[in-house]
C-alpha cells in the first residue's frame, strides 16, 4: 500500500505514556525540556546544538508535521498518560517503505530519566511498526559510549548486528562508533513473549 493511504492513529496508548506525532505550537513546551537537560543531550544528540532559541524547536516541530503527512518520516513526542506532560522525543525515522524498515530514535527530559518511559516507548512503537505498518526491520542505533541509550535495546532483545567504527561525528568533531541494534517479525515475536511476562533483564 501506498504509505500516504495509511491512516495513522492521533495517539499511540502505553500504559503511563502516551505517544502522538510532533505538531505546531509545541515548540515551547519542547524548548523547556531542551533548556532543562541540555547539558545531558548535547554530547549524544546532533540536533541539539542547533536548538538554541525559542523559534528553533517549533519550527522543528513544524517540519516534522508537513513530514508526518508525506509519511516521509514519522517524528513523534511521548507525554506522560495522566498529566500529559512533554516526556521527550521519539517516532520511526529512516524509512524505506518498500521493505517496510524503520529506525527508532528517543531521547527524554532529564527530570523523567529513570522511570523506564523509553523502555515502554520502544516497546509500543515496535508494537505499532510490526502489527500495523508490518515492519519488517526495526532498527536502533546508539553511540557506541552512550550506555544508557544502549541499555534500551538491550534489554528488549534487540539483536546487536554491527558495531560501526569511526561511524559519524559527535558534536565534538570527534570520530564516534555506532551500534546498530535489530529486530525482525521473527525476533519480535519472541521478545513479545519476555515483555508480556515482565521479562526485560538484558541478554
Amino acid at each position: 500500500m501506498n504509505p500516504l493511504l495509511i491512516d495513522m492513529p492521533e495517539e499511540i496508548l502505553g500504559k503511563r505514556i502516551v505517544i502522538q506525532p510532533r505538531r505546531p505550537n509545541e515548540g515551547d513546551e519542547v524548548w523547556e525540556a531542551i533548556e532543562e537537560s541540555r547539558e545531558q543531550i548535547t554530547p549524544w544528540l546532533p540536533w541539539a546544538k542547533y536548538q538554541l532559541t525559542r523559534e528553533e524547536p517549533e519550527m522543528s516541530a513544524r517540519r516534522a508535521w508537513a513530514k508526518w503527512q508525506t509519511r516521509e518520516d514519522l517524528a513523534m513526542v511521548i507525554r506522560d498518560r495522566v498529566s500529559g506532560r512533554y516526556l521527550g522525543g521519539s517516532g520511526l525515522h529512516s524509512i524505506n517503505w518498500d521493505v517496510p524498515k524503520f529506525e527508532i530514535g528517543y531521547w527524554l527530559r532529564t527530570s523523567a530519566v529513570g522511570n523506564g518511559y523509553v523502555t515502554e516507548a520502544v516497546q509500543v512503537l515496535c508494537s505499532f511498526a510490526f502489527d500495523t505498518l508490518k515492519a519488517n526491520r526495526i532498527e536502533i542505533r546508539c553511540d557506541s559510549r552512550n550506555e544508557r541509550s544502549i541499555a534500551v535495546p538491550a534489554r528488549l532483545g534487540f539483536i546487536l548486528e554491527a558495531h560501526l567504527r569511526n561511524d559519524l561525528l559527535d558534536n565534538n568533531k570527534e570520530l564516534r562508533d555506532t551500534l546498530v541494534y535489530a529486530l525482525t517479525p521473527s525476533d519480535f515475536a519472541r521478545a513479545k513473549v519476555r515483555w508480556d511476562n515482565g521479562d526485560l533483564s538484558a541478554r
